[in-house]
């Protein structure tokens, strides 16, 4: 589904905060998986050792991705996959599309890929005649809501069983208000079934693919990708230029990491490896640019290609817990999409930097130790240098760097500051000033910390 939107974060955080009990059980739960990632981190006494090593990992990649790209190619190609480059959304869907009409087939079934909702691939079938079902549970949710994942982990964490309950009912036939979790996978499972069964394509992501082999590998708990791609004459992978690591024994680095960061489970249920296609079947992959070749060649921003997809760094930001995914208007949400967005347009997503406390929260727990945080403050002065900030804001933290910078307004400022919060209050406490909307303004203070001081130490030297 495409996340087209006119809103930015703060409008679009507001149209979520206006559920408040949603947003307190959003928040709970999200804060529950991350503390689950806590305990299965502290179980592990290598830990950093480990998160250290899959950094400095991805750091080697990220240095000799064309190196690694030939070389996953070349053993690929020779293990009998079908080997396709996409310079962007575009030709990835194109290369999709020209796959499927050319056998004939205008049904296909589709495991998770983040990388398929940021080419909205599913809209671009959808108006070239092709049905497209997304098998993995949460994601088969949110579509049959026409909504798009709102978590790249948990893509329907912001509805509640009974909303599940009701659109299984309207979508799927299951009894009016059932909201029983075991029942509604068993509806889900049983539709599924027939699609596993019928669909002559497959689709899936790819979480690792490895230069030294030329496979790849895909982590699932639901054994869907398997379903698909293992029933299906032809398998479709995508997959973006960064998901390379060197050798195949680093795989336990990171298969180590990533689910112990995403749910914290110790491993997840299904790590399968796809090497050749079977007998009568056929393997393509497409590797994907869109965009982060340009990130690669911002030395400021590069490590962020670092990242695996583990969503930690959403399960710990307090912003991100209390405003919803679809706030950030973006395939990937949260800390680590609002540091991959504005590299792909920097007008559309300027607001996304700025959505954070800049707490630090995600960088400490990112398993692959992306600097996280300074990269959002990097991104706030390269969006404001490049004229993409809002000019109300620009113009007042003009206005406060001037204010900050000299003595005597900052005096004068805070003079006229106290005259107004006790003798006009309403001038602050209206609707008009977008702080006033989410905090109780405080009371003026008689004198400043300055008038304070100044009459304390005139008092002693008399």
């Amino acid at each position: 589904m495409s996340t087209t939107t006119t809103k930015d974060h703060p409008h679009l955080a507001a149209d979520f905060n206006r559920d408040e009990p949603r947003v307190n059980w959003h928040d709970e739960t999200l804060w529950w998986v991350r503390a689950k990632r806590d305990i299965a981190a502290h179980k592990l006494p290598e830990w950093e050792l480990l998160r250290e090593t899959a950094s400095q990992i991805k750091f080697n990649v990220l240095s000799n991705l064309s190196t690694y790209l030939e070389q996953f190619e070349a053993n690929a190609t020779k293990n009998g996959i079908i080997v396709h480059w996409a310079a962007d959304a575009a030709e990835h869907n194109q290369i999709v599309h020209s796959l499927l009409e050319q056998r004939g087939i205008t049904k296909m079934v589709k495991s998770k890929s983040m990388l398929t909702e940021e080419c909205h691939l599913n809209d671009y079938l959808k108006d070239h005649g092709i049905d497209v079902i997304d098998s993995d549970l949460g994601e088969r949710i949110v579509q049959l809501a026409n909504e798009p994942p709102s978590h790249i982990v948990l893509p329907c964490i912001h509805k509640k069983k009974e909303e599940i309950g009701d659109i299984f009912h309207e979508h799927l036939g299951s009894a009016k208000g059932e909201s029983d979790p075991k029942i509604l996978t068993e509806t889900a499972r049983q539709h599924l079934r027939e699609v596993f069964l019928t669909r002559r394509a497959a689709l899936t992501g790819v979480n690792f693919a490895v230069a030294e082999t030329g496979e790849f590998v895909i982590c699932t708990n639901e054994g869907n990708a398997d379903m698909g791609a293992h029933l299906a004459e032809i398998h479709i992978a995508s997959m973006g230029i960064e998901k390379l690591i060197p050798e195949r024994k680093h795989l336990g680095v990171f298969l180590r990491l990533l689910t112990r960061s995403a749910t914290g489970q110790p491993i997840t249920t299904y790590s399968s490896h796809f090497s050749k296609p079977q007998d009568g079947s056929e393997i393509h992959i497409i590797i994907v640019d869109n965009g982060r070749s340009i990130q690669l060649g911002r030395e400021e921003f590069r490590n962020s290609l670092k990242c695996i997809r583990c969503g930690a760094c959403m399960n710990t930001c307090p912003v991100y817990r209390k405003s919803g995914g679809h706030s950030y208007h973006t395939a990937v949400a949260g800390p680590i999409g609002s540091i991959l967005a504005p590299n792909l347009d920097m007008k559309k997503y300027a607001d996304l930097p700025f959505a954070s406390t800049l707490c630090g929260s995600c960088s400490n727990v990112c398993p692959v130790k992306i600097d996280i945080h300074d990269q959002l403050y990097k991104w706030r002065q390269v969006i404001v240098k490049e004229g993409y900030s809002p000019k109300a804001k620009t113009m007042a933290m003009k206005a406060m760097a001037l204010t900050l910078a000299s003595p005597t307004l900052y005096r004068m400022g805070g003079k006229t500051g106290r005259l107004v919060f006790k003798y006009a209050p309403f001038a602050v406490n209206n609707k008009l000033n977008p702080w006033y909307n989410q905090r109780e303004m405080p009371k003026a203070p008689d004198e400043s910390f300055g008038e304070w001081y100044a009459k304390r130490k005139g008092a002693k030297n008399s």
